[in-house]
């Protein structure tokens, strides 16, 4: 089926929303019984730990690790927002810098000031985007960004937006004292799913949308860690335990240029994987051969699909034996985990 697709239904009874464009599946969102990233708590420090700058959090689902503390006592409740997924056995990651984000507005109660998206080229735009910041934020300090769907959205839509964030910044930050608490949960998919995927698609929320769109059809494939690269190119991607392992190959193509146009083809698609997979942590991929001048190409490729993608991803660069390194923010647990 040509064009977007936003298909919101559930597998296993879990909340879940696809994004397809064209037939192919390019995003995928999935409930867990972790805490959802976006999820605010009134946390007690616990204990620091010590040559690692962090202190350990009680909340009422488990400890939490906040990095980088200073002035914080045990015993002392705190603001603190969940970041990401935690790792088996590990705590729940934090951060004091909480955000209240929605489709078109994020309030920042710590960083004072307005930002506009720089995806908003159009002066007389931004113009009315900070009359209308002005207008619902009035004499706030909190700090207000407007996010790059306020191009084409309709005013009254994102002063609703800025009013209900603020409204719920307010509520939060005046509740700061008392026990361990949850104080605001985080989007599940289909919340996320209206947040995050805004350009114009036809949105299906029919009981059994999943299996009558495909899908179920694309997760399936999901289960073999090959995926194509077009021209005969593949590659593996394998999580393990410490690392995800991505191996490049140019299958049949033994021309010179085949290994830079399979690495360039991986470059493009490894955020779909990832994302797809929910697969995070270190990377290592394991490219086909091609010379050392070429290596720019490829980064270039892979930095403008990083760009696009929404996770945070860090360019770590190339390692002695000629791999290359990323590393990528924990969003999601193993989409596979969840959906089998």
């Amino acid at each position: 089926m040509k064009g977007r697709q936003i298909v919101l239904d559930h597998i296993n009874d879990r909340e879940a929303a696809a994004l397809m464009v064209d037939g192919k599946l390019i995003d995928f969102l999935i409930d867990s019984d972790a805490p959802r990233p976006g999820t605010i708590y009134r946390a007690i420090a616990n204990r620091p730990v010590k040559g690692q700058g962090g202190m350990f959090l009680t909340t009422p689902d488990g400890n939490a690790f906040l990095r980088q503390v200073k002035g914080l006592s045990p015993g002392q409740a705190i603001l603190v927002q969940v970041t990401g997924v935690a790792e088996d056995g590990k705590a729940i990651p934090v951060t004091q810098r909480v955000l209240f984000k929605s489709r078109y507005a994020i309030v920042t109660p710590d960083a004072p000031g307005l930002n506009i998206s720089r995806r908003i080229k159009d002066d007389d735009l931004r113009d009315t985007l900070k009359g209308i910041a002005h207008e619902v934020m009035e004499e706030s300090d909190m700090g207000l960004i407007l996010r790059s769907s306020c191009a084409e959205a309709n005013p009254d839509d994102i002063a609703a937006d800025i009013q209900a964030m603020q409204e719920l910044a307010q509520s939060v930050l005046a509740d700061a004292e008392g026990d361990a608490e949850v104080l605001t949960e985080g989007d599940g998919p289909h919340v996320a799913a209206w947040r995050e995927w805004v350009e114009e698609a036809d949105v299906s929320t029919e009981e059994g949308g999943f299996e009558h769109l495909g899908v179920l059809d694309a997760l399936e494939e999901l289960h073999s860690p090959k995926a194509s690269l077009g021209g005969g190119a593949f590659m593996y991607v394998e999580p393990t335990r410490a690392l995800v392992a991505v191996d490049v190959n140019t299958g049949g193509d033994t021309s010179p240029a085949a290994g830079l146009r399979a690495n360039i083809a991986a470059a493009k698609e490894l955020p779909r994987q990832c994302r797809l997979r929910g697969l995070g942590g270190q990377i290592v991929m394991d490219l086909a051969p091609m010379p050392k001048k070429d290596r720019g190409s490829f980064e270039g490729s892979l930095r403008a699909a990083l760009r696009v993608d929404g996770i945070e991803t860090a360019l770590v660069g190339w390692t002695p034996l000629g791999h290359f390194e990323l590393q990528r923010k924990r969003e999601r647990l193993p989409t596979l985990e969840l959906v089998s």
